[in-house]
């Protein structure tokens, strides 16, 4: 029998490791340097919580999520987003009684049956970034900063930021009104998922892709239009801290996101070059989700992203931004007699967090410094019987072929 692996999955050998933990680890100290925290929560949680988050009319809950029932009958799914578990864990532990200000990043792998393509599988790996506590537009604007920067240093150039307002309950009422006045008269044209969101949920019409309920977007009423006093104010605070904080983006009226849980900002992260799924990360407000999940009412704001398709984004770039792993010294040991001197110098400089490569199989000198200059070393230290009887190896430099005794101090010193 052969095994293969599931459709929509992927290995990650250790060729590709490197530009994983380039970008994981830029993440993460942009995000430290923001004060975010990390939290990790369960891969898979009761299959309710993702429903209520997301919205039982969502494409993810009613077409993506992997659900199962354990031993005992109960529903449970794979996550298919990070931020209903970061907002269960926060009311669970009653940090909404604390008060103050919570600011998390999560980092790690979910789950949705979706059609795999270029960039997009169904297990992914997803960044985000929570902030809960205040409704105070500054915070949107400083997640949306974090993002940006993250990116930057990454060295991604050809990305852009669309917002949008999707305003509060009451903005979305008005809205969703006359969403239906409009599409009504094309009813019969729509997909069979739209004529289903038209009843549930007027605005998922402006996120279709079908192609000609995608026609019908461009004249379709803007959300802008129908923002309430406050909704409003909020909007022009948050792109004016953007404009202070000299962070470039583009105000997008058709920016509805795919869950329920939104409300006021809403933005995008786009690269063209990408095609037609050109959404790198995203995200929003989503103010009345805690006092969903059973907490006191409490605003917040947060984005995720794709690994994936930030690396193919990368990728289209040309930037690597990384530099594949070599030792830092090849140890060359020349006959069997030094086995034991060259096995110790090689425990003792791996202990000493030096990368040593060496390869036993081996014997002849000629084979050994091949692989020296094979490997990338800058150095090897070479122990044959002269270096025995003297118990000090010989390091030479690769680069300039200099070479001289050491003993073990000098030689740390050289590799450090």
């Amino acid at each position: 029998m052969k095994y293969k692996i599931p459709r929509g999955t992927y290995d990650i050998f250790p060729k590709d490791s490197a530009r994983w933990h380039h970008v994981i680890d830029t993440f993460r100290r942009v995000a430290q340097s923001f004060g975010y925290e990390e939290i990790t929560t369960p891969i898979f949680e009761m299959a309710e919580v993702f429903e209520r988050s997301s919205g039982e009319s969502s494409d993810v809950v009613q077409k993506e999520m992997y659900r199962f029932q354990d031993q005992k009958g109960r529903s449970f799914a794979l996550r298919p987003e990070g931020t209903a578990g970061v907002v269960r864990a926060y009311v669970e532990n009653h940090l909404d009684r604390v008060g103050g200000k919570s600011k998390f990043y999560y980092i790690g792998p979910m789950f949705r049956y979706d059609r795999p393509q270029a960039g997009r599988y169904r297990q992914f790996y997803q960044y985000g970034i929570e902030f809960i506590g205040s409704n105070n537009p500054y915070y949107d604007a400083e997640v949306i900063a974090l993002e940006m920067q993250f990116l930057a240093e990454l060295g991604l150039k050809n990305v852009s930021l669309e917002i949008n307002s999707v305003g509060c309950a009451q903005c979305s009422e008005d809205y969703d009104e006359a969403l239906r006045a409009y599409y009504k008269p094309h009813m019969d044209g729509l997909c069979p998922d739209c004529q289903k969101r038209y009843h549930v949920r007027p605005r998922r019409l402006q996120d279709c892709k079908a192609a000609y309920c995608r026609t019908l977007k461009a004249a379709a009423p803007s959300q802008l239009d129908y923002l309430d006093q406050d909704c409003k104010e909020h909007f022009t605070q948050v792109k004016s801290y953007l404009d202070q904080m000299d962070v470039k983006y583009q105000v997008n009226p058709g920016i509805v996101r795919g869950l329920d849980y939104y409300t006021n900002t809403a933005f995008e992260l786009i690269v063209d070059a990408l095609g037609a799924q050109n959404s790198i990360a995203g995200g929003g407000r989503y103010n009345s989700l805690i006092s969903q999940f059973g907490g006191k009412d409490t605003a917040a704001i947060g984005f995720a992203g794709g690994f994936e398709r930030l690396l193919l984004a990368l990728e289209k770039e040309g930037i690597a931004g990384y530099e594949p792993i070599k030792p830092r010294v090849y140890l060359i040991g020349i006959g069997e007699a030094v086995r034991a001197m060259a096995i110790e110098y090689l425990s003792k400089l791996r202990k000493d967090g030096i990368y040593v490569e060496y390869n036993p199989d081996k014997s002849s000198f000629r084979a050994q410094m091949k692989a020296a200059d094979a490997s990338g070393a800058r150095y090897a230290l070479i122990i044959g019987e002269d270096e025995l009887a003297a118990k000090m190896p010989t390091l030479k430099d690769l680069e300039s072929s200099q070479q001289h005794s050491v003993d073990y101090r000098q030689l740390l010193d050289i590799l450090n």
